[in-house]
């Protein structure tokens, strides 16, 4: 068994859910794995109009998520409950707009080194630094 904390939306709909529709079961017990798809699933995924969505696509839905918000490879194994990294990799898709994200957040820190870097006296930089000050050469 794995205990997975579930973000803050995820929590305020399942309230939601549970008060308007108390009791997990008919008797308001546990669902049964063997008929839990033919009783509750098919009909759920019907109404909502996406029949043919399968259970383990919320599970790939939720770690391509958890993926995407920068998760490593590691805390991926955790939470998916996998114990190697290639399954986990499967998971980490290149989303739609995710290299301009990450090209954006390669500029945040640039732009960070940089402030840091007019405010430090040069005597107190670093290789790095100075590098980054001397003026570009002309071919």
């Amino acid at each position: 068994m794995r205990t997975v904390t579930l973000p803050a939306v995820a929590v305020a709909a399942l309230a939601d859910h549970l008060d308007r529709h108390p009791g997990a079961g008919a008797d308001g017990g546990y669902l049964r794995r063997s008929n839990f798809r033919r009783r509750i699933w098919l009909p759920a995924t019907s109404a909502a109009g996406v029949a043919g969505l399968r259970f383990h696509d919320l599970r790939h839905t939720a770690a391509t998520f958890a993926a995407a918000t920068g998760a490593t490879t590691r805390e991926l194994m955790e939470r998916i409950g996998h114990s190697s990294p290639a399954a986990a990799l499967r998971y980490q898709h290149v989303m739609k707009d995710r290299d301009k994200a990450i090209a954006a957040a390669l500029d945040r820190l640039a732009q960070a080194a940089d402030t840091l870097t007019d405010n430090d006296n040069t005597a107190d930089r670093s290789g790095t630094q100075m590098a980054r000050r001397r003026p570009k050469r002309t071919a």
